[in-house]
């Protein structure tokens, strides 16, 4: 699909002066590795083409980096965090620099978000309103950082002056996701370094020029030489000494199960602190009493929203049997009317997939549903060209030329049939409707998964929208909305879903070690060992 001589109009960066030192005139190979306040290429000179999922036009070239690379940017790290150029600055200072991040991103507000459209695909609408809130997450840990003063705890004796200070960890490794690049990335960076922390982050191979954008951002604000440090690349060739490396203190990632469980184990050896945002398969109950109109929009935006590629995609709905047939007639119906389009199509709803191989997981998704006897009611397949100017097109943008798949419903889903789609994440526009009599049994449908991400519920009883929160094994719990998050909230999983927090005061505490210092202002002799 990719026409290297086809170039993105929506965001070139060999023209953006952020990344001068990246892209020079005539220079194939790209010096994106960000090491110790310097542009680097690739020690084995590997390049990677990115290109926009859209519609295939080339994006940029970035460098593909190995373990060497890693290793080179993790010495730089420690040796950087040894020297205590940036954990022994005042924490208030610290706060206002990550404020400043925050600024740059606003200044800079429509050259991140063509950034971040250009490699993901997403409408370039929705970008915008990534960076405000990459922006609140920089502003929460900078102002949060500032008035962190530590802990008095009383030992109950006047001669005795006991506290717990914070500190930082010390080297981070970070591995962030493609969904959502530059989003995740903040999610880590703010609270790291707001703590006094060196990084190595590992931006994930298919949209890294944010990430290389905000190294830009945090070289002309001040920001230390070798406190933040960038590899691109695929995890396979240079992921693996961010978990494995004695010199890295802590890794955060965010991503698939799999992953997940191998950097885990991959960590223990050396016993780092581990932070893991993980998959969710994640109910969205609705009952009799909602407020259908509400329930059916918001269903629709929670199994939708970036064609389902998120983490807290409300992808099975849970639905009361005396409401099924309505609500899947109405559902069903507008899920066929969702107008697909790349970046800049005004018309468009939501955008493709991130890759060919992506939307091949997501169709054997669909196609194991259809095998086991499940109903796809709209969708169920790749777009192509001929939809273009149907009801899933807009006339702008061809659907042939991107990775798009069309919305997805299967209903007709028994979960003690052997259907493990229903428990699979799909990551992809594709949702499952399953009934349920009372509340018992929709918390007993809502919590038989591996998964604890998120969930809502939908009614206009108060008190049983109440109980189902005290029952859902889930850390965000959504009533009559879906999606919204708030940076000072915090987040993350139970049980298979990960491990830790991130945002809140809890996303700071993760990035820091907490110290008990005991002071005794009259130290005398006990007299108790070796007396005559």
């Amino acid at each position: 699909m990719t026409n290297a001589n086809n170039r993105s109009t929506l965001f070139d960066p060999t023209t953006t002066d952020l990344l001068a030192d990246v892209y020079r005139a005539g220079n194939d190979a790209p010096a994106s590795l960000f090491i110790g306040g310097q542009w680097r290429q690739a020690q084995e000179g590997g390049t990677r083409t990115i290109s926009c999922p859209a519609d295939g036009t080339t994006v940029g070239t970035v460098s593909e980096a190995t373990d060497d690379d890693t290793i080179a940017a993790i010495k730089v790290a420690r040796e950087t965090f040894d020297s205590g150029v940036w954990s022994s600055v005042p924490a208030r200072e610290r706060g206002r620099l990550v404020i400043g991040i925050a600024d740059k991103i606003r200044e800079n507000k429509e050259l991140f978000a063509a950034a971040e459209s250009a490699d993901t695909g997403k409408r370039f609408e929705d970008s915008l309103v990534d960076m405000d809130d990459i922006a609140a997450a920089f502003d929460h840990f900078g102002t949060l950082i500032g008035h962190q003063a530590g802990r008095v705890v009383d030992p109950g004796m006047d001669n005795v002056r006991s506290r717990i200070d914070h500190e930082p960890v010390g080297v981070v490794g970070m591995v962030t996701p493609w969904n959502y690049p530059l989003l995740q990335v903040a999610y880590k960076v703010a609270p790291a370094i707001a703590a006094g922390n060196t990084f190595v982050l590992k931006q994930a191979e298919l949209t890294p020029h944010t990430a290389m954008l905000l190294m830009a951002v945090t070289k002309e604000l001040g920001l230390p030489d070798g406190v933040a440090n960038l590899i691109t690349g695929a995890g396979a060739a240079c992921g693996n000494p961010l978990s494995t490396h004695p010199d890295v203190d802590m890794v955060s990632f965010t991503g698939g199960l799999q992953t997940g469980k191998l950097i885990a184990r991959n960590a223990a050896e050396t016993v780092k602190r581990v932070a893991l945002e993980l998959g969710g398969k994640n109910p969205n109950i609705i009952f009799a009493d909602a407020d259908f109109d509400v329930a059916v929009d918001n269903a629709l935006n929670g199994a939708f929203f970036h064609s389902g590629q998120v983490c807290s995609a409300g992808s099975r709905i849970l639905v009361e049997e005396s409401l099924h047939d309505k609500f899947v007639e109405e559902f069903a119906k507008r899920a066929n009317n969702i107008k697909l389009g790349g970046p800049t199509d005004d018309k468009a709803e939501t955008g493709p997939l991130i890759s060919a191989e992506h939307r091949e997981k997501v169709a054997g998704y669909v196609d194991e549903a259809r095998e086991h006897g499940a109903k796809i009611l709209s969708g169920g397949r790749a777009a192509t060209s001929e939809d273009t100017n149907g009801q899933h097109g807009t006339g702008q943008s061809d659907l042939g030329a991107g990775f798009y798949y069309l919305p997805t419903v299967i209903d007709g889903v028994d979960r003690n049939a052997d259907m493990d789609f229903v428990y699979d994440e799909a990551f992809g526009p594709v949702v499952t409707i399953e009934t349920f009599r009372d509340e018992d049994e929709a918390l007993e449908i809502a919590n038989d998964t591996i998964y604890g991400l998120t969930g809502a519920v939908f009614t206009t009883d108060a008190g049983k929208a109440e109980r189902i929160v005290r029952g859902l094994r889930h850390c965000t719990i959504w009533i009559n909305d879906y999606h919204p998050y708030l940076p000072q909230a915090e987040w993350g999983g139970y049980k298979q879903s990960g491990n830790g927090r991130e945002l809140g005061e809890v996303g700071l505490a993760e990035y820091q070690e907490h110290k008990h210092v005991y002071h005794n202002l009259t130290p005398t002799v006990h007299g108790q060992f070796g007396q005559q």
